[in-house]
């Protein structure tokens, strides 16, 4: 016959601390003893040890007793308790514009980032000095976003930003250590350790069921555990400071019982429609249970939504396919229904599990069965089965001593030696901020580098297991460079344009320049720069490029400077067709367009004077001596540097005249002798008559149009006799 193997396994509660003894035999389990002993004043406070010395007490006080009645016992199996575990959620947004499509790697760190993220909560929350004083026991991506929008993955998608939501939940190191503490106080070796809503979810819930997403709830009686499964794998952890004690309290105000009493009549509601109870005063009163129900709905209701409410939570918002409850608090009347009610869920799909589930275990019939027996047991079998062990690991020669509850991973180490991942990647070199064409343009520099992992040399990553003495040496990666741009980077193409002007062939390029000095496609930018990269766009920007100033003069208006004022004479001004239609030095022009630019004019000083609208000159219509004479006087006089212009002399763009003005007076005979040459007949004595039409007249006798003129000399007048 094979030797039974005795395992010892003790569940450190927050009202009591049960020992249990089994034995197994060919992975067939059999409860031997249970021993169940309540603390005598509050040593635990949400799972957590405050009271070392007293809590070893009664943990010596069950080893005694167990011993007298199965012999020496020098190791035990316990847990941590679930109620002890923190939960967090937690965001990280990072940028991802203009970055490589994004890698598995890239997706770990932003979780892994995330997760301490939440570490730092938790620990700030609880006024831990420092974040890692908890070990992350597991954490579950609620979903990831791009650009805002949910989406499945993140793998080699792009965008500007990329962000993920996680639900980790830590365990603090001063749990194991002050469990440990106690044990040793008590003089027992601890064997195996691992976390309560492991030890139920072991022994209810076995991998090949872990597909599944169903919620576990230990009801103990100041705290309800919960923990989640999914996808193969335990998710998420929870507590809620809700459980048994509230119905317990509810039915002893109501019943008028004492504490005991009312905790005995919750556990007979379970079972029974009518109980009989005997309240303070002595009366003895027969219950039924729809009545109690009825005056405790306030407290079923409280514990029954937080249970829910934390379900929910830890379940990403949804309800799971199904929920299993243990624990003493799980006889609760009534809570199956109502927790089915508040996930929506059918009532055949929550339900109290007792250690009857338990596949391969027989129990002692002097041991009462129950659903609070499960974590106990559970203990002991996940303990023994698969037990939670310290692993050492060197991170840059400094040890780490994690809690494995489970795989272990490169990321879990570098957390829980507080290095901080978000910093591990070098930072991006300094980006430009350039003005081009009066846009601001962002350019970014070069991407830091991934930090380089080595595991006992070898290069690693992230996600890698690790292994009891690994030396891990983390070194960050190296910072990006400053961008270094040519300007010719910022330009798919230097534009220009092929123009004909004036019949001969041109080319306008673009002129770059940087803060107002003309430079190359060449130029390296500098933060800050104003770039200009231009094609002339109007004709006047084209003539000016191609430095034809003396086709631009053509087409100015035509200015004179008269007597110091400017004049403009726009008919005289040259003119400018673009492919056969006028047009002007503002409009713009397109690639092979034909341009041709007319001269400007240059007036006589008579044309000049009609578009003046002014006088040159006065006439009038004679005859002389029988001979047509057209008399003539000016009216404006016109000169150019001093010098008198005559009619036919041409006026040049940007002359300077002077012009005097006469006024208009009539002719009069003496006006004659500017326009004839008078000869003295031989014979004259000197004496002479002036004849207007045989009258006679004076040197100041006004003349009219057509008038005959003569001069008579009286010596000819006396030899023609």
């Amino acid at each position: 016959m094979l030797e039974q193997k005795k395992l010892f396994a003790l569940d450190i509660g927050t009202r009591s601390v049960i020992g249990i003894i089994l034995a197994e035999q060919n992975e067939h389990y059999h409860v031997i003893d249970i021993l169940v002993k309540e603390h005598q004043e509050r040593a635990m406070l949400d799972g957590q040890i405050h009271d070392v010395l007293s809590v070893s007490k009664i943990i010596a006080e069950i080893k005694h007793e167990l011993e007298e009645r199965h012999g020496p016992l020098k190791k035990v199996c316990v847990a941590a308790a679930g109620r002890a575990l923190k939960t967090e959620r937690s965001k990280v947004t990072i940028d991802i514009n203009g970055k490589p499509l994004i890698q598995k790697q890239d997706i770990l760190h932003l979780e892994l980032s995330a997760v301490q993220q939440a570490q730092s909560v938790v620990a700030e929350k609880h006024e831990a000095e420092q974040s890692h004083y908890y070990y992350c026991v597991g954490y579950s991506v609620l979903y990831y976003r791009l650009d805002g929008e949910e989406i499945g993955s993140l793998i080699d998608q792009q965008g500007n930003e990329a962000s993920v939501e996680i639900i980790a939940t830590f365990l603090p190191k001063v749990v194991v250590e002050s469990l440990l503490s106690a044990l040793h106080r008590a003089g027992l070796e601890m064997e195996a350790l691992t976390l309560e809503p492991i030890a139920a979810i072991n022994v209810l819930i076995p991998p090949s069921m872990r597909r599944l997403n169903v919620a576990l709830v230990d009801i103990g009686a100041g705290t309800s555990d919960i923990a989640i499964t999914d996808l193969g794998t335990v998710i998420a952890y929870g507590m809620v400071p809700v459980a048994g004690d509230e119905i317990t309290e509810a039915i002893s105000d109501q019943l008028l019982l004492d504490f005991p009493l009312a905790e005995q009549a919750k556990r007979d509601l379970h079972k029974n429609d009518t109980i009989s109870v005997t309240d303070i005063l002595g009366f003895e009163t027969d219950v039924k249970r729809e009545e109690i129900i009825a005056q405790i709905s306030p407290a079923l209701d409280r514990l029954s939504s937080a249970i829910c409410n934390e379900i929910l939570k830890l379940n990403n918002n949804k309800s799971p396919k199904a929920v299993m409850l243990v624990g003493g608090g799980s006889l609760t009347p009534e809570l199956p229904k109502r927790v089915a009610e508040k996930l929506s869920l059918p009532e055949n799909r929550v339900a109290i599990r007792g250690i009857d589930a338990i596949n391969s275990l027989t129990i002692s019939d002097h041991i009462e069965k129950g659903p609070e027996l499960v974590t106990p047991i559970g203990i002991a079998i996940a303990a023994h089965l698969s037990p939670v062990q310290y692993k050492t690991v060197y991170v840059n020669e400094q040890p780490v001593r994690l809690f494995e509850v489970k795989k272990l991973t490169v990321g879990d180490c570098l957390l829980a030696a507080g290095i901080k991942l978000n910093k591990l990647y070098g930072k991006p070199g300094l980006a430009l901020i350039v003005t081009l064409n009066g846009q601001n343009i962002t350019i970014p520099g070069s991407h830091g580098d991934a930090p380089l992992i080595l595991r006992n040399d070898e290069q690693i990553s992230l996600d890698s297991q690790i292994e009891n003495g690994d030396q891990l040496t983390v070194i960050k990666g190296e910072d990006g460079h400053k961008a270094e741009v040519q300007i010719i980077d910022l330009i798919d193409e230097i534009p220009k344009k092929k123009v004909t002007i004036n019949d001969h062939p041109y080319i306008a390029d673009a002129t770059i320049k940087c803060n107002g000095k003309a430079v190359g496609p060449d130029h390296l930018i500098e933060d800050r720069d104003h770039i200009e990269c231009m094609i002339p766009g109007t004709i006047e920007e084209l003539l000016r490029s191609l430095n034809l100033y003396e086709l631009i003069a053509e087409i100015r208006p035509f200015r004179v400077k008269i007597n110091g004022k400017d004049t403009f004479i726009p008919p005289l001004s040259g003119k400018i067709y673009r492919n056969g239609v006028e047009t002007k030095l503002h409009n713009s022009y397109e690639d092979h367009d034909q341009i041709f630019i007319e001269k400007k004019k240059t007036p006589s000083v008579t044309e000049l004077a009609e578009m003046k609208q002014m006088m040159l000159s006065q006439s009038i219509p004679i005859s002389f001596n029988g001979k047509n004479i057209n008399l003539q006087k000016p009216i404006s006089i016109i000169k150019r540097e001093g010098v008198l212009l005559t009619e036919e002399d041409t006026i040049i763009d940007g002359d300077e005249l002077l012009i005097e003005y006469r006024k208009l007076e009539p002719f009069m005979f003496q006006d004659l002798f500017g326009h004839v040459d008078i000869e003295m007949p031989k014979q004259a004595n000197g004496n002479f008559i002036l004849l207007i039409n045989g009258e006679q007249a004076t040197f100041q006798s006004k003349l009219e149009p057509g008038d005959q003129l003569k001069i008579d000399w009286p010596a000819n007048r006396k030899a023609s006799i």
